[in-house]
This record gives C-alpha cells, structure tokens and sequence, in this order.
C-alpha cells in the first residue's frame, strides 16, 4: 500500500545507478533489474551496458566493480523510490551496519543519480547524486542510456566525462540482462 504523498501524478524519468562487485556481479545486476521492472507506478525504460571499473577510494584490495544505469519512468516519490531501492539492497544482502566503510565491497548497490530535474539535499537523499560528475564508473553508462543528459548545477554528462579520464573502466561484452 501507498500512502498518497508516495505517488506522484505525473511520472518522472529517474536514473538509478547499479553496481556490484562480490558475489556473481552481473548475475546480482540482472536480478536487481527484474526488480526495478517490477516496482509499483515504474517501469523500466532503458538499461545501459555493463561496464568494468576498479574500485575508487577503497582502503583494502577489493574486485572490480561491475556497474550499469537503468533510466525508469515512475510516479513513486524520490523518497518512495530510494526507499524501494534500499529495499531490493537488503534483498541482495547488502548490510549498512554502522563504522562500515562508504567504499566497502558489496554484492549489490542501487544509487538514485537523477530524478527529473529535481534538486534536493535531505539527510537520506541527495538529489542529484552528489559525486555522479567525478565518477566514471556513473556517467559512462549514464551517457551509454541517455547521451543528452544535463546533471543539474554541472552540465551535460558528456562533457563531464572528460574530467575523470584517470579512472579504469571499460564496457563488458554483455548485457546487463545477460
């Protein structure tokens, strides 16, 4: 059940990063995306190709990171749809348990990038994601799904990407659905 304030009448179009690197990485991608397809007032309306990226600030050697953008059409609330994504995290078995490092590995993350053009900054959500611009590893994919994108207060995505040329990341032969 919704509670009225959840749901929005007009659909938005969402970006919704998605990244794993333990436990089958793709195998976790694709799953998460059959249960993006299945949110309540979303749907799913592009999905990029996987890309490889190594790891960014992390303290210990940790694998690769598998990583993709899915672009949603959805009526749920920006609050109501990162609580849905925590949600399928918890699923995958993603833990946040407190002292747990930000850039520890882990078999599932979902990050709310973009919400329409909206801008918020609450404790729980930061809209647009607040590092999307200095992160390869979101708009590779990001630019894979929708070419044109502005982030808002940074510019377009494929100008952006210019900036982060020292990061490793390259696309995979498969699919996220692969």
């Amino acid at each position: 059940m919704h509670r009225r304030a959840d749901v929005r009448l007009t659909p938005a179009i969402a970006y919704v990063g998605l990244g794993s690197n333990l436990a089958h990485p793709r195998r976790q991608l694709a799953r998460a995306l059959v249960r993006l397809a299945k949110l309540p007032h979303t749907r799913v309306l592009a999905v990029s190709r996987n890309f490889v990226s190594a790891p960014i600030g992390a303290t210990d050697p940790q694998p690769d990171y598998v990583n993709a953008v899915a672009r949603l059409s959805t009526s749920l609330s920006p609050r109501a749809l990162l609580a849905r994504l925590l949600a399928i995290e918890r699923r995958h078995g993603r833990r946040r348990p407190a002292g747990t490092l930000p850039n520890a590995p882990r078999p599932l993350d979902l990050d709310l990038l973009l919400y329409g053009r909206v801008r918020v900054r609450l404790p729980s959500l930061v809209l647009p994601h607040p590092r999307m611009h200095e992160r390869a590893f979101v708009l590779r994919p990001l630019i894979d799904v929708a070419p044109t994108t502005t982030i808002p207060g940074h510019g377009l995505a494929r100008r952006l990407i210019r900036n982060v040329r020292g990061q490793r990341i390259a696309p995979t032969r498969a699919h996220v659905l692969h």
